[in-house]
């Protein structure tokens, strides 16, 4: 190579490195620029909580857990929401007990930043929902709720502004409302159509240069509801994301409608649900919908503050459940062996107390349903919540009298075994033979004193557990709501109040009685007849023993000296009476 070639080489090389001095900083500047314009916010969301702050082992995780979950979400992406959509109020004791105040104190540690009414918050009345309204540290958010006047309690919408991104937030709860709460607790208050009033919300907020529009609904995707999330999406333009909650969906990423993403966690705090939202230059260009569910959350530890609020407020509430609602002159039977097996005085009660509250022509309870007894003296709120502590609600349905006399058949198929679905009963009798095949052994069934019409609609009072086809009662499942109230407990409370001094006694709402006996056999002279013995079996029960030696259950109890018949162990002898 020539002195002049290698001179010219240098010079090329020189330059190159002189523009990359330059370059190398501008490409970074480039690549921060577009990082800069890319955005990350995380949408954390809860629904159907219906109080249920602590851990359990039939409900989900506990709101210490999910604060613990919020704040490492929080240190991972500091642009991060917090939202209810709605039936959180009302449930179990620990928020009836102070009508709401106690879930209010925890969602306020917990940093909330908005919520929607769902129909159960409606459940300690309207005036009452607006005082939570008025405690809570972040809005409760409702656009079609509207008083008779056209005036407004509670707030349309919010907008929150993360990091430079503007999201507005509009409420929506379910018209389903007006009776699937007491109708009495939004009386002068109108629940306006979902879809019409997200219509105005949309472009309410596009006015407000929004980013992101965020529906918080209570609405559901129940198919036989007259409005879905699902309508709104498809009918309304311009949701980004609707926050769901009302039909206990489970949905693992989401549901797509058209351009927006519905999401929806389930019940009782189960899974806890987290939409990331990818923004690029103020616009959406990702939306991914996930849970974290319960079994995620044992592998982490309670938030010590939240725990410790939870307890301060259990003791609170001690206070509240010693207060006295009546008197008992007798026990109120509501032991495990007698309410899954037969009437007793307290199941009558209960089942009083749910037709005076609500006007139905019956009631319809599960035994498995009551857990304690009263016994004689002072009665407290805490005695009734501890013979009714599941948190369910009373429900009032239209059905045909065929599906009464279904219900009371299939409650009894295993009389006298002990069963958890055992129909207690209210305004009306009957018999039962159980000697009969299973499905044929209820008769002479009264209502209101006339005898049942099995082509006639009834209004039948019962708990929402049952009304859903809970322990078997799918015959139940499908007639038409006709209103919801509010907690058994506090309807029990209310009706013992109105009695003062209870001495009730068991008044013969079912009446067992033995079918035809079948002909004693003929014993031949000179051979005498023997007691015989048979060594009960796990899974026997006393009715079964005693078709196997063509006697009767009642025979063999007395003969026995049983107690009580519904209560046989294996290894257990019983002695067959001689013929």
């Amino acid at each position: 190579m020539s002195f002049k070639n290698k001179k010219l080489c240098s010079i090329i090389l020189s330059f190159a490195l002189v523009l990359g001095i330059f370059v190398a900083p501008l490409q970074d500047i480039a690549f921060a620029e577009e990082t800069a314009n890319v955005k990350e916010i995380t949408i954390v969301h809860t629904n159907d909580t219906h109080s249920r702050l602590k851990e359990g082992d039939y409900d989900g995780m506990g709101f210490a857990k999910i604060a613990t979950k919020v704040k490492e979400l929080r240190s991972e992406n500091p642009n991060t929401i917090l939202l209810d959509a709605g039936d959180t109020l009302h449930g179990l004791p620990i928020a009836t007990v102070s009508k709401g105040d106690s879930i209010v104190k925890v969602m306020n540690a917990m940093g909330y930043d908005a919520m929607v009414p769902g129909n159960h918050d409606f459940n300690y009345g309207y005036d009452r929902l607006i005082e939570l309204s008025n405690k809570t540290e972040f809005p409760i958010v409702a656009a079609n709720v509207v008083k008779e006047d056209g005036t407004r309690d509670l707030k349309p919408y919010t907008i929150k502004e993360v990091d430079g991104i503007k999201i507005g937030i509009f409420g929506l709860t379910t018209p389903e409302t007006k009776y699937k709460s007491n109708p009495k607790n939004t009386e002068g208050v109108n629940i306006e159509d979902p879809i019409k009033v997200a219509e105005e919300m949309v472009k309410e907020l596009k006015k407000e240069k929004v980013d992101m529009i965020i529906a918080l609904s209570h609405v559901g995707l129940d198919e036989e509801s007259d409005v879905k999330s699902s309508d709104v999406a498809a009918k309304v333009k311009g949701i980004d994301l609707i926050v769901d909650g009302h039909s206990h969906t489970v949905l693992e990423n989401g549901k797509v409608v058209g351009d927006t993403l519905i999401v929806q966690t389930g019940e009782y705090d189960k899974n806890l649900g987290i939409v990331n939202v990818e923004f690029k230059d103020g616009k959406i260009v990702n939306k991914a919908a996930s849970l974290f569910t319960k079994e995620q959350a044992a592998e982490i530890k309670e938030d010590e503050e939240i725990k410790a609020l939870i307890e301060e407020i259990n003791k609170e509430n001690e206070e509240v459940l010693s207060v006295l609602v009546g008197k008992a002159a007798v026990k109120l039977d509501g032991e495990r062996e007698q309410v899954r097996g037969g009437e007793t005085n307290l199941a009558n009660i209960i089942t009083d107390a749910m037709i005076k509250a609500s006007g139905a022509d019956v009631a319809i309870t599960n035994g498995g349903g009551i857990r304690a007894s009263i016994e004689t003296g002072d009665i407290t709120k805490g005695d009734v919540i501890k013979v009714l502590p599941f948190g369910n609600y009373l429900v009032l349905k239209e059905v045909k009298g065929i599906d009464i006399l279904n219900a009371l058949e299939h409650g009894v198929v295993s009389y006298p075994e002990l069963a958890g679905g055992f129909p207690q009963v209210g305004g009306m009798t009957f018999k039962l033979d159980p000697s009969k095949e299973a499905g044929k052994r209820i008769s002479d069934v009264m209502i209101g004193g006339k005898p049942l019409d099995i082509n006639r609609t009834y209004k039948l009072a019962t708990n929402d557990f049952m009304a859903a086809g809970g322990d078997g009662y799918e015959m139940l499942k499908d007639g038409r709501v006709l209103a919801e109230y509010p907690g058994l407990d506090e309807i029990v409370m209310e009706y013992i109040k109105e009695l003062g001094t209870i001495d009730k006694k068991v008044e013969g709402r079912m009446t067992v009685v033995e079918g035809k006996q079948e002909e004693k056999p003929v014993v031949v002279p000179g051979k005498e007849a023997k007691e015989k013995s048979y060594v009960v079996k796990p899974g026997d029960v006393l009715w079964r023993i005693a078709k196997k030696f063509s006697t009767t259950w009642q025979r063999l109890a007395e003969y026995n000296k049983l107690k009580n018949p519904h209560l046989i162990f294996p290894g257990q002898k019983i002695i067959i009476p001689a013929e």
